[in-house]
């Protein structure tokens, strides 16, 4: 069992790292100016391939594999970046893979390597929020209506994988393609608590729509998609909460109370000291989820759901105790600080609380032999 990156693949993380250098004055420059995304920097992630990484190359992708977009999942965590990536190539992108017999989803995917469209996933509705309720949308006739909500990127998207019930679903629902400039459906922005990512509320009324899979596939592809979305998502929650760390770091050795820097304090070191095992916790939970993303192995369920834990509490801890370090000016909106408490808080609840998490552990323990008392 090898844990480590290749010689290419930490070449290309190389190469994120130059190109995101400035990720997080762009996410400042997109706040500034209302933008959506840095339309300039999603063209360069484009033309460097980074949609087309992981889709086949029969569908016009490069054909690489799950470890190079956990590379990019990481360094784009780690700044912040105002593009889709996250919403595009970790989750939408990764839905569409789900349907490889599906000739709708292949040609889908040719767009997407093209780098031509930006595409997001629209499960969750009012009440709860979650991607794996049973959706109150329905299709009729090949027509989607219904409202969407916490939609990411959502403000823009040019097509969204939906999930809705129709009458041969029978006791379960579907997935269905959607194009979001069509007739009929109304985007409405959202302000959540991140800033930087902007959602939106999709409502559609009787807007064609065409299936993805299967009827009454829906619940299976969804338990598939979120154990691969959790994995990619661990590794955006690492950059971002090693990067929170390494603010922190370099701030406390800078602030002086009564007449010291507050980084010589024993309490401080302890603090830090505590985020650094909580960081390298989530980095091998992580580790171990993409071995299983890449081998396609019955643990997936199980190392998805460490990975997620993992990454949850190491991002959430380094960016509270990042605001609390910086003292007063950690609340402040010039406080860079406080963008990835933010993210960190957005990202603790996108695909479902650690609640959810937990019990997906439990279950896939169980299912795995493993007995939880």
């Amino acid at each position: 069992m090898n844990f480590e990156f290749s010689d290419e693949q930490e070449e290309l993380r190389r190469q994120a790292r130059r190109l995101l250098a400035d990720g997080l004055a762009k996410a400042r420059g997109a706040l500034d100016h209302g933008a959506s995304h840095d339309a300039a920097l999603w063209r360069q992630i484009v033309d460097m391939g980074w949609p087309a990484a992981a889709i086949p190359e029969q569908q016009g992708g490069l054909g690489l594999g799950p470890l190079e977009l956990c590379v990019l999942a990481e360094e784009t965590g780690r700044t912040l970046a105002p593009v889709p990536f996250a919403t595009s190539v970790l989750h939408a992108t990764e839905a569409l893979k789900l349907c490889p017999a599906d000739p709708l989803a292949g040609a889908t995917l040719g767009r997407l390597a093209e780098g031509g469209a930006i595409a997001t996933v629209a499960f969750a509705e009012e009440g709860g929020g979650r991607w794996d309720a049973i959706p109150a949308a329905r299709v009729e006739a090949g027509r989607l209506t219904g409202v969407k909500t916490a939609v990411a990127e959502g403000s823009y998207a040019g097509f969204a994988v939906v999930s809705a019930r129709a009458a041969d679903d029978e006791d379960g629902y579907g997935w269905w393609l959607v194009d979001l400039d069509a007739p009929g459906v109304t985007r409405t922005g959202v302000e959540a608590i991140d800033c930087v990512r902007r959602h939106a509320t999709l409502a559609f009324d009787r807007v064609p729509a065409a299936r993805l899979g299967g009827a009454g596939e829906g619940a299976g592809l969804v338990r598939d998609l979120l154990d691969r979305a959790a994995v990619y998502d661990a590794f955006e929650q690492l950059g971002g909460a090693e990067a929170a760390l390494a603010m922190t770091i370099d701030y406390v050795k800078t602030r002086q109370a009564f007449g010291r820097p507050v980084a010589g304090y024993q309490a401080v070191k302890h603090k830090l000291a505590d985020l650094y095992v909580k960081v390298q916790l989530a980095r091998s939970h992580a580790y171990y989820g993409a071995w299983a993303l890449l081998n396609d192995v019955p643990e997936l369920p199980v190392c998805a759901a460490g990975a997620r834990l993992a990454a949850t509490d190491a991002f959430t801890a380094a960016a509270e105790e990042s605001v609390q370090l910086h003292g007063g000016i950690g609340f402040t909106w010039e406080s860079d600080c406080q963008l990835y408490y933010r993210r960190a808080r957005l990202l603790a609840a996108a695909l479902g609380s650690r609640a959810v998490w937990s019990r997906r552990l439990a279950h896939a323990l169980v299912a795995h032999g493993v007995g939880v008392a």
